[in-house]
């Protein structure tokens, strides 16, 4: 989790993000071929300032994720025209086709609870944030 990252424009962000989600320095190329590939395919903007990029490698064994606040958002090309500023980045082996979009589904779930976003965004630090994410799990998984 990462509070009051500068990006400039999306695709700085997304080589931040591949340094972020890669284990070792060998692993970053094939990561970040990744994000840009599916970010070709059609923005990854949820709306509502979220975005969740994400892609498949096979230079990767496990699902990875990095979270990041942006210090000022970016545009991210979504729907509503909203810049970004709270993302969360995901990279998967490449075999994890089911799996994967599992992980987006609970991703965009979460993400898109307003409570939620709108506690992350206020959050002093990442610790806070960290927190608002657990709570926010306890209660979906109390409710059902």
């Amino acid at each position: 989790m990462h509070v009051g990252v500068s990006a400039g424009d999306k695709q700085h962000l997304i080589h931040r993000l591949a340094g972020m989600l890669a284990v070792d320095d060998g692993e970053r190329p094939a990561i970040l071929d990744s994000l840009l590939a599916r970010e070709r395919l059609g923005g990854t903007g949820l709306g509502r300032g979220v975005a969740i990029p994400h892609g498949r490698t096979p230079q990767i064994d496990t699902a990875r994720a990095a979270f990041v606040r942006l210090a000022e958002p970016i545009d991210f090309g979504a729907g509503d025209g909203r810049p970004v500023d709270l993302v969360a980045a995901l990279a998967v082996p490449a075999h994890f086709t089911d799996g994967h979009l599992q992980l987006l589904a609970e991703l965009a779930q979460i993400f898109s609870d307003e409570r939620l976003t709108d506690g992350l965004r206020a959050a002093p630090d990442a610790a806070t944030m960290r927190a608002k994410l657990a709570e926010w799990a306890r209660a979906a998984r109390q409710s059902g």
